[in-house]
């Protein structure tokens, strides 16, 4: 593999030495002398002959035909082809698509080709390690010269070094490194050196490049085949960092399928669809069907908008406040995907309600958590299949990692384990101890983003709350067809709006989102960004191809002061929310006991009117029944006188 073109001058021109004649067992056929054997580079091979000019080099990439087979590895000019190869692939992704067997094909034959180099190039340091001997005689001006020729070599073999210290260290992401080693050597499986000697790095060093190059092309080719987002939901999509964002209109701008495309465009943000390798194809199966699964029971709250609203403000709390920097990613992409499927396929009735109807759900989880427990099963099975598994290529530690953390978390958003929660979070915040139970704080955090909507801006609240209130009622009429007691705030007559919510926000919300504010508070003491970006947050601007930029906004890297940080404290936007809709909860509060008082004075005037008239009809049905035994009395007189 060739060099990337800033590198003008580097250990890899290294002119040849002349191989010293050995006997067949590869002793020396004379003593007192040093000779390397070093296999000739690609490069001085291609130097050799007459130089071309940049247009006869365009000429070249553009005769390559990606299509045919590549030569075989072991040809001289296998890596001068290699790397026509790739510059051709370059090209036709520049200007185009390139079909997937074509780029695996090239790909595939790059790859083997560094894997023939650093075979060759591992057998000829093993030559070199027998052809060196250190003679005994004393040393005469012929010795004196090939010293001086060994102290060349190896002040090359130093520039090799120092050229690999630049892309050796931390600089280049561990994943690449352990990729590199798994692919494209096998010095792990095979040959494995002595603990004391020091290997040569000229294959690893190219291998890294190519693998930054190889990444780099991926990121390319799967930035066109994901999910293109239509003009007008990309401009909703650029305020998706607020916490006052409106996913309401990104409803309505992406025809109903908001949680497709704030899924698909937070996990490009944070690097997580090439970190792990998402399938594009798979990707998009994998997030219509989450979709439909939060549209099945045509429930009025818990549906794919609230999940979207949700996965945002879990947004928020990531990338306003520093909390990502406390998190690697896999943590990061546990988060998200807790957010999004943590109500997946609700059935729009509360927990109790199954327990007390014994539904089926409930029979299977044992009255536990019923809903958590089905939103967390149906989810993984639904990863399970070959069309929607986006984890594929996770490690089998990484995926451990990842169930664990989403099973804890979306767990932790059953209401009645509340209480409990914010009681342990507030005793492990009052401890002088600087550790932190990360499963712990981020189930804290996604429980207090489930119920974050009182603190949100009055228009958007007032709409959640008439939507949730519509989906209980809807549960107090399926109660009442049962004949079960309803359920509190189920019942459509007798619900007090403005009071149910005052009380939510003073008990539940307010709490819990002061706790989660200091735990917050010390995640920003605490985390420290890492020196080094990752693959994820590595920076695009390399020259070999035009920087892959997410829509709308790219990757984002972590910053060392994020602008939700004031000072050494998070700064908290929910707080001014909740007090300005508390306020407005107060004023129709009395509003509405205003009204309950008219009416029940209307209704005693009623009751009173017809209390009178009831009062007047007993009267007057007294009097007439007076006047009739009255006449009767005097009519049995009279026939009593006749008789007599």
């Amino acid at each position: 593999m060739a060099s990337p073109p800033e590198k003008k001058k580097d250990a890899l021109e290294e002119a040849s030495v002349p191989i010293a004649p050995t006997s067949k067992n590869g002793q020396l056929a004379k003593k007192g002398s040093l000779t390397i054997l070093r296999r000739p580079s690609s490069k001085n091979l291609a130097g050799r002959g007459s130089r071309h000019s940049s247009s006869q080099d365009d000429d070249a990439v553009d005769a390559v035909d990606l299509a045919n087979d590549a030569p075989a590895v072991d040809n001289p000019d296998a890596c001068e082809k290699a790397a026509l190869r790739l510059r051709s692939l370059l090209r036709h992704l520049q200007q185009g698509e390139v079909p997937a067997a074509v780029l695996q094909q090239n790909l595939q034959f790059a790859a083997d080709v560094l894997e023939s180099v650093y075979l060759d190039e591992a057998r000829c340091e093993e030559q070199q390690d027998r052809a060196i001997t250190i003679s005994l005689e004393p040393p005469s001006r012929k010795s004196r010269r090939v010293t001086s020729n060994d102290k060349s070599s190896r002040r090359q073999v130093g520039d090799e070094e120092d050229e690999l210290s630049e892309v050796e260290p931390d600089a280049v992401p561990q994943e690449v490194r352990e990729w590199l080693a798994s692919t494209f050597t096998r010095q792990l499986s095979t040959s494995r050196r002595k603990t004391d000697e020091k290997p040569r790095f000229r294959s690893v060093a190219n291998a890294i490049r190519a693998g930054i190059f190889v990444e780099r092309i991926y990121r390319r080719l799967s930035s066109a085949t994901f999910l293109q987002l239509p003009p007008e939901v990309t401009e909703i999509l650029k305020s998706v960092d607020d916490w006052t964002f409106n996913v309401w209109k990104l409803q309505e701008a992406s025809n109903n399928t908001p949680l497709r495309c704030l899924a698909y465009e937070l996990l490009n943000r944070y690097g997580l669809l090439h970190k792990f390798k998402m399938p594009p194809a798979t990707l998009e199966t994998f997030l219509t069907q989450i979709e439909a699964g939060y549209c099945k029971y045509k429930n009025p709250y818990h549906n794919n908008v609230h999940a979207a609203d949700v996965m945002q403000t879990m947004h928020y709390m990531l990338s306003q406040t520093g909390l990502m920097n406390w998190l690697n990613d896999v943590e990061i992409l546990a988060t998200l995907m807790a957010a999004l499927i943590h109500d997946y396929e609700h059935t729009g009735t509360t927990n109790n309600f199954h327990v007390m109807s014994g539904s089926e759900t409930a029979i299977l989880y044992n009255d536990r958590a019923v809903l958590e427990n089905h939103h967390i099963c149906a989810a993984f099975r639904l990863l399970r299949g070959e069309d929607h598994n986006v984890l594929v290529n996770l490690s089998r530690e990484e995926y451990r990692e990842f169930r664990s953390l989403v099973i804890e978390m979306v767990l932790a958003t059953d209401m009645s384990s509340h209480f409990q929660q914010i009681k342990a979070m507030k005793t492990m915040l009052a401890l002088q101890d600087t550790s932190l139970d990360k499963a712990k704080a981020l189930s804290l955090v996604l429980h207090c983003c489930d119920i974050s909507h009182p603190s949100k801006p009055w228009h958007l609240h007032e709409r959640w709350t008439t939507q949730l209130l519509e989906e209980f009622f809807r549960q107090g009429d399926k109660e009442r067809e049962l004949g079960l007691p309803y359920s509190p705030l189920c019942d459509r007559n007798n619900t007090l709006v403005a009071e149910s919510q005052i009380g939510f926000i003073d008990f539940i919300v307010d709490p819990s989102l002061g706790v989660c504010g200091d735990l917050l508070d010390k995640v920003a003491a605490l985390s420290v960004p890492p020196s080094t970006p990752t693959i994820a947050e590595e920076p695009q601007n390399d020259h070999l191809m035009p920087p892959v930029v997410a829509e709308p906004g790219g990757p984002i890297k972590r910053p060392v002061r994020p602008c939700g940080v004031v000072g050494s404290e998070v700064r908290r936007p929910w707080q001014d929310c909740l007090s300005a809709n508390k306020s407005r909860w107060k004023e129709r509060a009395t509003k509405d006991a205003e009204l309950r008082a008219e009416a029940a004075l209307r209704n005693e005037k009623v009751n009173g009117d017809a209390e009178d008239s009831v009062i007047e009809d007993t009267i007057k049905e007294e009097d007439e029944n007076k006047e009739n035994n009255g006449t009767a009395e005097e009519n049995e007189e009279e026939k009593t006188e006749e008789n007599e």
